[in-house]
């Protein structure tokens, strides 16, 4: 087993500017959001884009150097990593689940505000079985590629392995596409009662979650075409893949809840 500084199979970070930039480039994100909404000024919110794009660049690039250069993820690491990233699923569970007590709140025990029906009076709901059961087939049939990409990285089979892996990025991408389509064309808003502001922020965070979760897949095919990847030694694209199955089934609870049960 590698031991990095020390007797101690655990893997100690050097000293690293990335936690303070990124803090500084979250609030400058954060603040330019207050100001664009206010102002109508998307200058701090470009600039703190901008800087949190660079943040992850560069964050990305030392821990891909820490795992695949230098060896200093062992066993003991990577296996502190996996709880992580099964901790960090389980608290987005917990906020999707807040989303769904706000829907089921309202819809199950519709108030006179709302006109005691669900949807609400002059709400008119999107039809379940046109672009929102394309994106439940695109969403799945993802699910199934990236586990088609992790099969053959386990197996050594580089071809097949950047096959579907690009497959499930362009499926992701396709989604997010349609989805963006879905918002235009959208006969209601936000502001358009509570079934306006449950439909669009739940939809809205998992649409960011499936551009994250594109963003992680990108890096792991672009990981995957420099050889970063081996049958033991592969957690990078692990998480990827456990990121991107969380990001399907809460679609497939929006798809069912949202969409057609409550539409």
């Amino acid at each position: 087993m590698t031991l990095s500084h020390g007797m101690h199979p655990y893997h100690l970070v050097d000293m690293s500017p990335w936690p303070l930039t990124g803090s500084i480039s979250a609030m400058m994100l954060t603040t330019g959001l207050v100001k664009w909404f206010h102002q109508f000024n998307m200058d701090l919110l470009m600039l703190g884009l901008l800087t949190t794009v660079l943040t992850m660049i560069q964050w990305w690039r030392d821990v891909t150097r820490e795992s695949t250069y230098q060896g200093l993820h062992t066993k003991i690491v990577v296996n502190g990593m996996r709880w992580g990233m099964i901790l960090f699923i389980v608290s987005e569970v917990l906020f999707f689940f807040s989303f769904f007590w706000a829907f089921f709140h309202s819809s199950l025990s519709p108030t006179a505000e709302i006109g005691m029906s669900w949807p609400p009076k002059g709400i008119d709901p999107f039809n379940p079985f046109q672009i929102p059961l394309l994106n439940t087939i695109i969403l799945l049939s993802s699910g199934a590629t990236v586990t088609w990409a992790h099969h053959a990285i386990m197996e050594g089979n580089h071809k097949q392995s950047m096959q579907s892996l690009l497959i499930t990025v362009i499926l992701g991408l396709y989604f997010s596409a349609l989805q963006a389509l879905e918002y235009v064309e959208a006969p209601f808003t936000i502001a358009d009662s509570v079934f306006g502001a449950t439909f669009f922020v739940a939809t809205g965070f998992h649409g960011l979650h499936v551009i994250i979760g594109t963003s992680f897949l990108m890096i792991c095919l672009f990981r995957l075409y420099k050889c970063h990847f081996s049958p033991g030694h592969h957690f990078g694209f692990e998480a990827a893949a456990w990121y991107w199955h969380f990001v399907d089934v809460v679609w497939l609870f929006l798809y069912i809840f949202i969409y057609w049960w409550g539409g």
